[in-house]
């Protein structure tokens, strides 16, 4: 039997604003337990909630960053139910009228061949503001949990995607895609690790070809988009056993355990109507006007896909390498300053920036923003490499040391380790009659061999020439005159 999976995601974005939604709470992170929980937050009797417009703002900024419908007239509700962390006993969020209605987004996928991308529209059901609420703390309490109130009343952003994925590895692109999004709008960090930006994924199977959907389960708070994927792929392997050993899936909430790698339910999952909501009486309808609609589509930095396709079009990339440079706004900018300071050599800079700098970000655990290597300087290496001052191997060398600090600049970092090419005739001429003088059975068996032996043999000699110039000399200059003295 062949099964499809059907995954939508429910994407909690915590916007950045100073304040909390409804109060003037501190919204900074890691502050002592419970010390930024006003009396607004936990629902005192006699406090009225304020809107913050921050959060108005940062919503519709994301909605016109996903084409979507705005709603002009979009209304608060309680959703009521009971759990430690929220004191008040509901949630105020919104339900039938959201300030985000429908859009969608762009996500890149990987094509049959290596490099090739491919791009799937992925629909977006809506996006509705609402508070969090507190957090549990089970770690530090034997046999009791503890309640951290400071998160309750932060502005969340609920974006609720349509069941448009099929694969893992789509919800991980998507959830990515969104990222990348927040990011660039600048409504949020996107600190996974800070709960900044937490994934609810909804799974469930179906037949192939089949149009009605399975039973879903939701997978609540996922952190990191490694535990997403492997969340999701955990449940579909559990839910087409459970149906293939004749069980039926029951919906649920499920929790993943990354030591396990396993989904355990929660419990029941709960419908809208579970949750009693109605207009919250505390708070008017919020109108948007047309002249805030315009004003913040005026302020709208480029988005990722619109940077995506000019680094394509401006700089000639492969839809590879703009795919990822355009992924992250920070990223993307520092590649520009790169070829700026790099004279426009753009895929030299593409490349440096995706092997070099992102494979030592990863290996160093540092974030671009705190990359030791400025744009400044990776682009005053790429000039030497393309003046001849120094070769691409010894850029290699040249770029380490700038990483660890070893110099301000290339260029005294090569001044410092004496490394500019060899570029001089006389010294190049006198290091190859060395090789050649040292070797002569391979100078010998490469004046007999035939036109297609001769390349192979002819690396051994530029190898020996290399080692004998320590990596100094120049590759061209070196294989130009090499080949003249073999004939």
């Amino acid at each position: 039997m062949t099964w499809e999976v059907v995954i939508g995601l429910e994407i909690h974005v915590q916007l950045n604003t100073k304040s909390k939604i409804f109060s003037g709470s501190d919204t900074t992170f890691g502050a002592e337990p419970n010390t930024q929980a006003s009396l607004i937050d936990l629902g005192m009797p006699g406090v009225l909630p304020v809107l913050n417009k921050g959060a108005v703002r940062n919503a519709v900024k994301f909605g016109l960053g996903i084409n979507a419908e705005l709603g002009r007239k979009n209304v608060f509700a309680r959703k009521n139910y009971f759990y430690p962390d929220l004191p008040k006993g509901y949630q105020i969020s919104q339900m039938e009228l959201p300030i985000v209605g429908k859009g969608f987004i762009d996500i890149e996928l990987e094509g049959e061949k290596a490099g090739d991308v491919k791009i799937k529209r992925v629909n977006i059901t809506r996006a509705h503001l609402e508070e969090d609420a507190g957090k549990s703390l089970h770690e530090d309490f034997s046999g009791m949990t503890g309640i951290d109130l400071n998160r309750a009343g932060t502005p969340l952003l609920e974006i609720v995607s349509e069941p448009d994925m099929r694969s893992a590895k789509e919800a991980v692109a998507y959830a990515k895609a969104i990222h990348a999004l927040i990011r660039y709008l600048d409504i949020s960090d996107g600190n996974m690790a800070e709960g900044s930006m937490r994934c609810d994924c909804n799974v469930s199977i179906r037949q192939k070809g089949e149009e009605k959907f399975g039973t879903r389960r939701e997978i609540k708070n996922v952190n990191s988009f490694k535990f997403i994927e492997k969340a999701i792929n955990s449940e579909i392997e559990w839910q087409i056993d459970e149906i293939e050993s004749g069980r039926k899936i029951e919906q649920a909430t499920v929790l993943y355990n990354p030591d396990t790698n396993k989904t355990r339910a929660m419990r029941s999952k709960e419908e809208a109507n579970d949750y009693r909501y109605f207009p919250d009486p505390d708070l008017l309808p919020v109108v948007l006007d047309e002249a805030l609609i315009e004003e913040i589509r005026a302020s709208l930095p480029e988005l990722p896909g619109a940077k995506r396709e000019r680094f394509i079009a401006q700089y000639s990339l492969p839809e590879y390498d703009a795919g990822i440079l355009s992924a992250d706004r920070v990223l993307a900018d520092f590649f520009e300053a790169t070829v700026s300071a790099a004279n426009g050599a753009a895929k030299q800079a593409s490349n440096w920036v995706m092997m070099d700098i992102l494979g030592a970000l990863n290996r160093t655990e540092t974030d671009i923003n705190a990359s030791p290597v400025s744009p400044a300087q990776l682009g005053g290496l790429i000039l030497r490499i393309n003046d001849n001052t120094i070769s691409g191997k010894i850029g290699k060398q040249v770029f380490q040391a700038l990483w660890d600090g070893e110099g301000a600049t290339a260029d005294e970092v090569i001044a410092k380790k004496g490394l500019k090419q060899e570029s001089d005739s006389g010294a190049l001429e006198a290091i190859i009659d060395k090789v050649l003088t040292d070797n002569p059975q391979q100078v010998e068996n490469y004046r007999a061999a035939t036109e297609e032996k001769r390349p192979k043999m002819f690396g051994f000699f530029v190898g020996q020439a290399m080692k004998l110039s320590q990596g100094k000399a120049n590759p061209a200059q070196l294989n130009e005159l090499l080949q003249k003295k073999l004939g």
